[in-house]
């Protein structure tokens, strides 16, 4: 293949996803949760606590920071990371307390180079294709894991995210391949059991379009096949839980609103649990 050709397709690639981008930022706001902000829309009030949900920060790709990054409305930061940032968190961490005993505090947010986040064993990082991790980072991220930290990462979707999220990973993890998580593992099965026919679309708002007779119906992308995925470490402890093609965030952040479906938002908020408990126990 010639130069020329390779710089062609290169272009094209970014150009798709781009629009998809675009695409994205405009079907974003095509449901509201209730018009108004409400208490989950805002940073919650400091409370020490044996467990607080810690969404991470990172540094983009920055082709897709400089055109499509979401800034905070508070001057908080700016970056995908920030993506339904912070109603999912206040939602889960509400969630967490109400079906659990496990004694949850306000969630937070840290970089991974930040010492803070050496007290925390569970981290979450959505839209983890968009993530283009400095090398401090990458050299944090490992040493996290195997302090016997855990990363799930959340609403990343097709060929060209999967191929950046496993290039960093190969990064962060060399050696240790990202497989499907079988439903026999511990992680499936420590509170809530969730089996095979549990590996389904989880939508984003995005993917939620009204029927002709007012009904919701989900519009899954076209061309995607949700996949739960992991990684682990030597002694075969999962370390990071990938859910691919499918948005568990959205889930816990919709979970108040008559419209999305609720046999999605249950299903969430076991998958989430689940991997809160595993890293709390294992």
């Amino acid at each position: 293949m010639s130069r020329g050709l390779r710089q062609l397709i290169a272009s094209l690639v970014v150009t798709l996803i781009a629009l998809s981008l675009i695409a994205l930022a405009a079907q974003r706001g095509r449901f509201q949760r209730n018009g108004d902000e409400d208490e989950y829309d805002t940073v919650a009030a400091a409370r020490a606590a044996e467990f607080h949900f810690i969404r991470l920060e990172y540094t983009d790709l920055p082709q897709f920071h400089r055109r499509f990054g979401f800034s905070s409305r508070d001057g908080q930061g700016s970056g995908w990371w920030l993506v339904d940032w912070p109603a999912a968190d206040n939602h889960f961490t509400r969630g967490i307390g109400r079906l659990t005993r496990i004694d949850t505090g306000d969630p937070r947010h840290f970089g991974l180079t930040d010492e803070h986040l050496w007290d925390y064993p569970w981290i979450y990082a959505t839209q983890a294709g968009w993530w283009d991790l400095t090398d401090a980072e990458t050299s944090r991220l490992r040493e996290y894991l195997l302090r016997g930290g855990f990363l799930v990462t959340d609403d990343f979707w097709g060929p060209e995210q999967w191929e950046v999220f496993r290039q960093t990973m190969d990064r962060v993890f060399p050696g240790h391949p990202i497989t499907d998580i079988d439903e026999s593992d511990s992680v499936m099965h420590v509170l809530y059991d969730i089996e095979e026919k549990d590996r389904t679309f989880i939508p984003g708002s995005r993917h939620l379009r009204r029927g002709p007779d007012g009904s919701v119906v989900v519009a899954q992308p076209e061309g995607t096949t949700p996949a739960w995925r992991a990684m682990y470490d030597d002694r075969h402890r999962m370390v990071v839980a990938a859910n691919f093609n499918t948005d568990v965030g959205d889930a816990w952040e919709f979970a108040d609103v008559p419209y999305y479906p609720e046999p999605m938002t249950a299903l969430a908020y076991r998958y989430g649990i689940n991997y809160i408990v595993y890293s709390m126990t294992h």
